[in-house]
């Protein structure tokens, strides 16, 4: 989206309830591994935390080393954990009420469509009921070296506990979405534009922007400015979202004029 666009869009999710989840699991992808924890808040701008249920999740199979050293949730706190299929059905009514909400939401919502339909029960929330906090702190805080969410409670000084586990983990969500929602309905338009326009945008979501492929966007943008991100073939160019946009209405305007 256009930042025009996005603004509108913001400004509409902070009027919305949202439901904003957390989970730990026992590894990095969903066909493939099981959650072992969950936590939901449902809060809005307006009123703040409304209810927030969370439960450990026995997810019948062992947890890695690594995992539980990263998490801390061990192999004897699940053990007599309530099963998937007992404890899941609980959440639904806390997660269709309100605006999906997650840092990193791809990784949550992958993981909770996956083990809702493992149950024989569909899970599934239209892209404009979604918001990833990731995407947003992206958006709000360009120059941040680090938009982790343990670095961003961190830089705003949260109080929430420990890192990397469910309840903590979506109470700094939920507080970063205040903080973020909050300033977007305070700030007046061509501040916030000029905000967003110092967002990096990666070639992928740059050429998406353009309507067009990566190679093609590379070249509609090789005389602005940019940056090299990672390593061959895991690196990507990153451009500002302002000279992006730029590109795109002179797109648009040299289309028009041959019309």
């Amino acid at each position: 989206m256009l930042s025009s666009e996005l603004l509108r869009y913001y400004r509409w999710v902070s009027q919305q309830p949202l439901a904003i989840v957390d989970v730990e699991t026992t590894g990095r992808y969903a066909t493939t591994s099981r959650l072992t924890e969950i936590s939901v808040i449902r809060a809005t701008l307006a009123e703040g935390v409304l209810e927030q249920q969370t439960s450990l999740i026995n997810p019948q199979e062992r947890i890695p080393a690594k995992i539980v050293q990263f998490t801390g949730i061990s192999q004897a706190m699940v053990e007599t954990a309530p099963l998937a299929a007992e404890i899941l059905p609980t959440f639904l009514p806390l997660l269709n009420s309100g605006i999906l909400a997650a840092h990193n939401l791809e990784f949550d919502y992958g993981f909770l469509q996956t083990a809702f339909a493992r149950l024989g029960l569909a899970f599934d929330r239209p892209e404009d009921q979604q918001l990833c906090t990731v995407q947003l702190s992206r958006l709000m805080l360009p120059d941040l070296p680090s938009r982790s969410l343990p670095d961003l409670v961190r830089h705003f000084q949260f109080n929430v506990g420990k890192s990397h586990r469910a309840a903590a983990d979506t109470l700094a969500c939920w507080l970063l979405a205040e903080q973020l929602l909050t300033e977007i309905n305070a700030e007046e338009d061509q501040v916030l534009l000029a905000r967003f326009a110092r967002q990096w945008l990666p070639l992928k979501y740059a050429a998406r922007l353009l309507g067009c492929s990566q190679a093609e966007g590379r070249s509609r943008l090789a005389e602005v400015a940019s940056r090299f991100v990672g390593r061959g073939s895991s690196g990507t160019w990153m451009y500002r979202r302002g000279d992006v946009e730029k590109v795109f209405y002179e797109q648009q305007e040299n289309q028009l004029s041959l019309l």
